[in-house]
């Protein structure tokens, strides 16, 4: 495991996260994990955070309320679109994502929750902030994004540690 800064090859991260990384919480003795697209990687409030969008009606909502912490792997290279696609279209309340795709665990550094086992870079955070959006868009083209209405908690998460594993 390779120890990284957390904003090293921040573009390219960012791109690979707009096709699927997965987003992993562990609350009480449950753990799911979901497909993000949409995050940012900055510097707030003094600290390196990442920040996370979590539709209110995703089973790891639920548990992202009920914890303090998260993890987010970004997959390298392709080998794990299967899962990604997978993970991003099925619910935690319905399957064991991790048995319909052979996903592992492994246990974090600093978090309760624990990492996606594959090769990838790794962040795990604790959560500092958290904000329910509503429809107080000043873009109203951002407003097409929500016709349900079914909007995100952006949670805020302190880059607690960033590695990379093969």
């Amino acid at each position: 495991m390779k120890e990284r800064d957390y904003l090293e090859q921040a573009d390219k991260l960012m791109e690979r996260i707009k096709r699927g990384a997965f987003l992993t919480v562990k609350a009480d003795s449950i753990v799911n994990t979901m497909t993000i697209g949409w995050a940012t990687i900055g510097y707030i409030w003094q600290r390196p955070v990442f920040m996370v969008a979590v539709r209110d009606s995703r089973y790891t909502f639920t548990l992202l309320e009920k914890t303090d912490n998260f993890t987010v792997t970004i997959p390298a290279g392709d080998q794990q679109n299967q899962a990604v696609a997978f993970c991003g279209t099925k619910s935690g309340r319905d399957f064991d994502k991790f048995k319909e795709c052979n996903l592992l665990l492994k246990r974090s550094r600093c978090t309760e929750s624990p990492i996606v086992d594959i090769s990838g870079i790794h962040y795990e955070c604790r959560i500092v902030y958290k904000s329910a959006m509503d429809n107080a868009f000043l873009d109203s083209d951002l407003e097409k994004l929500y016709p349900q209405k079914d909007y995100h908690t952006l949670y805020f998460g302190e880059i607690l540690a960033t590695y990379e594993t093969e």
